[in-house]
């Protein structure tokens, strides 16, 4: 039977069912339509707000079913979606009424120990990339959620616990193989279609559908010094002016993110703290244990900590810390701001907002960057952001479907109200579905060649739901 799909620009378009069962005959990976068993598996994804329904889902086995099936996107004029992890906010993995490709199967990491290389297929989550690397006390600097996939996380920038450090996670890549929109598999790499790889290392999903990344991995480990210092709110100006301070003059191998928000009922948190509001130091140290004790005792040495959890850590396992805290099925909607600074004032809007959270499972966290992330320059790669030292993600969470005008409605107010203090920059990856006229001021200056390689490898703009650059 023929099969009425959306297309990019968003009419209908009805493909014939000999067409159909011709598509679906040359796959190795499955072929799924609304009712198969795994469809409705296949389109959730961590942000349950996203309810979606594409008129079909191909599960890919590997690059030939990536060509086989960006070819026929193009030919029926689909929209075309594409899921690697599936943990974006904005949730562009899955579409409505169009065509759906799954990566999530192509998880594959291949570590060469002597090379210090990986490589790394599109459907592999951080976890996946951090125990393989970790076999052999190496690493990639990633992100601070291990059921992050690795594929948006890297086409956004992607930064975590070791990027003062190791830089970006887009810096460590050296290599990627990238089915583009004629159906062509690519090598990109320093010396092949160079300005392709220069895209995609920041430029998101507007290029292409990567079939492997390959990374540089570095030394570290296997334990790291890391851990959590929590304190009351009502500390926290006092705190944050102090921490201030101390990152200012941190070695590169020490990073501090600070979290606001309602104290988790976790054991390692006195039971009287449980859902009172809280600031959080969440540090990692990724050189010797030994420089890493010395480099956490000033940040140790900050007020009273209600407790003090900071002690080695496999890597590993500290990579994975947060992830109770972010498991899927619970609504999720995100602001974000880059700093100028760390200021007073804006320190002091984003206590009053965690005064004020609408919900025990919302939080405010500000990233610490700079360090190497900050010495290459900005024109270097796609990723524009090189000197914001201060991140703010606004992160509301919440369960029930009556909460989400008071949730959104909070978020919406914190970034306005700490816009006065910010760049007016935004990090890719942290933006929500609704934010499409943010996406120059993600690039800067370098929108105008994103747009024109666009043109190049995109013309028609096949891959458009991700955060747009249009050609």
């Amino acid at each position: 039977m023929d099969m009425n799909v959306r297309t990019g620009l968003g009419h209908t378009a009805r493909v014939a069912e000999a067409d159909i069962a011709a598509f679906r005959a040359g796959l190795r990976g499955s072929f799924l339509l609304p009712g198969d068993d795994g469809y409705d598996a296949a389109r959730s994804i961590w942000n349950a707000m996203i309810d979606r329904r594409p008129a079909c889902i191909v599960r890919a086995a590997g690059a030939a079913d990536v060509i086989r099936t960006v070819d026929f996107a193009r030919t029926h004029g689909c929209a075309l979606a594409v899921r690697s992890g599936g943990h974006n906010i904005a949730g562009n993995a899955v579409c409505e009424d169009g065509l759906m490709l799954d990566l999530s199967a192509m998880r594959s990491v291949h570590v060469d120990p002597a090379g210090r290389r990986a490589r790394v297929e599109p459907g592999a989550l951080l976890s996946d990339v951090d125990k393989e690397a970790q076999a052999f006390a190496l690493a990639l600097p990633t992100g601070i959620n291990s059921t992050t996939g690795i594929a948006g996380l890297t086409l956004g920038g992607g930064f975590g616990w070791t990027s003062r450090k190791l830089g970006l996670t887009i810096d460590s890549l050296v290599g990627v193989d990238i089915v583009t929109a004629d159906g062509q598999l690519r090598r990109a790499d320093a010396t092949q279609n160079a300005e392709l790889f220069w895209a995609v290392r920041g430029g998101g999903g507007n290029f292409g559908v990567v079939t492997s990344f390959a990374f540089d991995l570095h030394p570290l480990g296997p334990q790291v010094m890391s851990g959590l210092l929590v304190h009351p709110l009502d500390s926290a100006a006092s705190v944050i002016a102090q921490y201030r301070e101390l990152v200012a003059k941190a070695p590169d191998e020490l990073t501090c993110w600070l979290v606001l928000r309602k104290a988790p009922p976790l054991p390692v948190i006195p039971a009287e703290w449980h859902g009172r509001e809280v600031l959080i130091l969440a540090l990692c140290h990724c050189g010797t244990l030994e420089a890493g004790a010395a480099a956490a005792a000033p940040f140790r040495a900050l007020g009273t900590p209600i407790v003090d959890l900071v002690s080695p850590h496999p890597f590993v396992g500290w990579q994975a810390a947060f992830d109770p805290l972010l498991t899927p099925g619970a609504r999720n909607y995100w602001k974000s701001q880059d700093l100028k600074d760390l200021t007073d004032a804006s320190a002091a809007v984003l206590i009053d907002a965690a005064r004020h959270l609408p919900s025990g499972e919302c939080e405010v966290f500000v990233a610490h960057l700079g360090g190497q992330v900050a010495r290459v320059g900005s024109d270097q790669t796609a990723y524009s952001r090189r000197d914001v030292a201060f991140l703010v993600n606004m992160h509301t969470r919440w369960r029930a479907p009556a909460d989400d005008r008071a949730c959104i409605a909070w978020a919406r107010g914190l970034f306005d109200a700490l816009a006065p203090h910010s760049t007016g920059s935004v990090y890719v990856n942290f933006m929500p579905e609704d934010e499409a006229d943010r996406v120059r001021g993600a690039y800067g200056g370098n929108y105008e060649r994103l747009a024109a390689i666009k043109r190049q490898y995109d013309p028609q703009n096949l891959f458009r739901l991700n955060q747009n650059i249009a050609g």
